[in-house]
């Protein structure tokens, strides 16, 4: 038996610590998708998205320290019952995500290996098996050092994980895995399957539908609802807050989306995607932005100019709320919206920096690392 308890203790923390490492790499992002679950239509626990990212750079240190803590064995009791009440809440979440089709990737592993939601259901039903397994015999897991060396192992890997959170957020991910990534093409990643000769995943709408008399509920996939003409029973009637879309076939859908830009009534989005340079100051919503190195930003936008580059901003808030502050920075380039989403997963900083050449992404930079003028030319920028 004590083989099996040392396999299966290796396996449970090897994949804490590797899930926790992996959204490690990008906190921010596990922030965003964090605020997805907190949405009104997910858990409508909307008093939580304030506390997003401190929420998931919480999680992922207790995910790799508590997968530290079995593999040395320290305090074994403890951290088998740590694990399993977070199992549990994550095997709900996914369950919950995957039957109410709310949140299509979970997060676990980041952008890194994006999840459906039953196969992250179906990932955190064997960890659970295996900690309950753990569990049982616990009797059998024995520490690898004295507990003094135990207790030092442990508070490293977690001062290690909060300064490495802090070191990405300040200077973004060490590993980008977004289809935004240095050396990426938004042209190639805007292409449709049909444009790429590949075959569309299929999505039905479920419709929800009530018996005006008998109140009786049944759901309908779009197909059927044309095919056997619900539209004419007078007796049904749709229930608009029920109705969701569900993917019935698989295929390739374009990694980037909704990258759409627009200048006032004016869509620029071609105009910036086949210029020669463009440096675009991403700053997907004002009221997050941080402005004390923005001195340095608009001298490199000044230079980027000078140099025959195009400089946009790019914002996902109202113009009403920009202004004032557009005006505060003296960011006196030209500012166009897009979706706030997609700036989201742009550059994982607010604001952040983006050199595109004809439509590649050149070069990134957090706020923080905005590069001099002096800098730019030496890197070849513009």
């Amino acid at each position: 038996m004590k083989p099996l308890v040392t396999t299966a203790r290796i396996l449970v923390g090897a994949l804490f610590i590797f899930s926790g490492l992996v959204k490690l790499n990008d906190p921010m992002g596990f922030g965003f998708k964090l605020e997805d679950y907190f949405a009104a239509d997910v858990l409508n626990l909307p008093f939580l998205t304030p506390y997003a990212l401190g929420l998931a750079i919480f999680i992922v240190t207790i995910e790799i320290v508590l997968g530290v803590m079995l593999l040395i064995g320290l305090k074994v009791r403890f951290t088998l019952y740590a694990l399993l009440a977070m199992i549990v809440f994550f095997t709900f979440l996914t369950f919950y995500s995957a039957y109410y089709n709310k949140v299509t990737d979970c997060g676990c592993f980041g952008d890194a290996i994006p999840l459906t939601p039953w196969q992250s259901f179906t990932k955190d039903v064997i960890l659970l098996v295996l900690i309950v397994f753990l569990i049982v015999y616990r009797h059998l897991i024995q520490p690898i050092a004295s507990s003094a060396v135990l207790i030092s192992i442990t508070a490293a890997s977690a001062l290690i994980s909060l300064f490495t959170a802090r070191h990405v957020l300040r200077h973004l991910p060490f590993i980008d895995f977004r289809p935004y990534a240095v050396g990426k093409s938004i042209v190639e990643g805007m292409k449709t399957a049909e444009e790429l000769g590949l075959e569309s995943p299929k999505y039905l709408t479920i419709y929800t539908l009530r018996h005006s008399e008998s109140g009786k509920i049944v759901e309908v996939n779009s197909d059927d609802y044309i095919a056997e003409r619900w539209w004419e029973k007078e007796d049904w009637e749709i229930v608009t807050d029920k109705t969701r879309s569900v993917k019935v076939k698989d295929g390739y859908e374009p990694p980037i989306h909704d990258f759409k830009l627009m200048l006032g009534d004016m869509d620029i989005t071609d105009e910036v995607l086949s210029a020669d340079k463009v440096l675009l100051v991403v700053m997907y919503d004002i009221h997050k932005s941080d402005f004390r190195n923005f001195t340095r930003i608009n001298q490199l936008a000044e230079y980027a100019e000078s140099k025959g580059a195009k400089v946009f901003g790019l914002t996902g808030s109202s113009s009403t709320d920009f202004e004032p502050i557009r005006h505060e920075v003296q960011a006196a380039f030209p500012w166009a919206t897009c979706d706030m989403t997609t700036l989201k997963t742009m550059v994982r900083s607010n604001p952040g920096l983006m050199v595109l050449e004809r439509g590649t992404v050149k070069a990134m930079f957090s706020h923080w690392d905005t590069p001099s003028p002096q800098k730019a030319e030496n890197m070849g920028l513009f």
